[in-house]
């Protein structure tokens, strides 16, 4: 993900922050910025950070109490820097249903998750119209 040997470092060591320019960055600099965030803020070893970011596949990932979650989730919002987010759970079958549990119910209060929904259908909830059906207007078109 980062583009760097790392195989003459020991796993458990200190990651080797020494190493990466952030201007010879291949890829995406969003994703590589958030690599250089992790070592710098969490001073993790080479194993900790593989492991962090094997599971998250790059992306960003919230740690902490549900209410730190909610946090980063409105920080991120209010800031513009997101108007959205996927739950990616950390274990499946139980995972997002701690999160929907703990995390949203903190959301709702403060009124960045929505307590109901406008319509059943997504077009509903962009407040689209209806599209007319494409063979209703074939048959008004024949007769």
């Amino acid at each position: 993900m980062i583009g760097l040997d790392l195989s003459g470092y020991d796993l458990d060591g200190p990651f080797p922050r020494h190493l990466i320019d952030m201007s010879s960055s291949i890829g995406v600099a969003s994703r590589f910025k958030l690599v250089i965030d992790i070592v710098d803020r969490e001073k993790p070893t080479i194993r900790q950070l593989i492991q962090r970011l094997a599971g998250a596949r790059g992306h960003y990932v919230a740690v902490g109490t549900p209410e730190r979650i909610a946090d980063e989730i409105q920080t991120w919002f209010e800031t513009g820097a997101a108007d959205g987010f996927n739950v990616m759970p950390p274990w499946l079958h139980g995972g997002f249903d701690v999160f929907a549990a703990e995390v949203v119910p903190i959301l709702r209060r403060r009124g960045l998750f929505r307590e109901e929904y406008s319509g059943s259908t997504l077009r509903d909830h962009f407040g689209l119209p209806r599209p007319e059906s494409q063979y209703a207007a074939a048959v008004r078109a024949t007769a």
